[in-house]
């Protein structure tokens, strides 16, 4: 299959036909690699956003990581003129 490149803005790009996007699986991102003098495209393995964050919290706990930097309440604070 051949394709044209054209002009995006300051760039250059190829179309890639919707049947190959959805043969391959591309979503929002790829991956691009150059071997041989090839382009290779692949889909993007990108993590879900906050992946991973609870197992990482967890190994902080057990570490004792996980103290916090500053007081969320310091001893001379008044709440006296609050409204609640």
């Amino acid at each position: 299959m051949e394709a044209n490149i054209i002009k995006i803005g300051n760039s250059k790009g190829i179309i890639i036909p919707a049947n190959i996007i959805k043969l391959l699986g591309l979503e929002d991102s790829v991956q691009l690699e150059m071997e041989n003098e090839k382009l290779i495209v692949r889909p993007s393995k990108k993590k879900k956003p906050r992946e991973g964050w609870e197992e990482s919290f967890k190994k902080m706990h057990e570490n004792g990581d996980d103290e916090l930097l500053i007081p969320d309440v310091f001893e001379d604070e008044d709440f006296e003129d609050w409204t609640w």
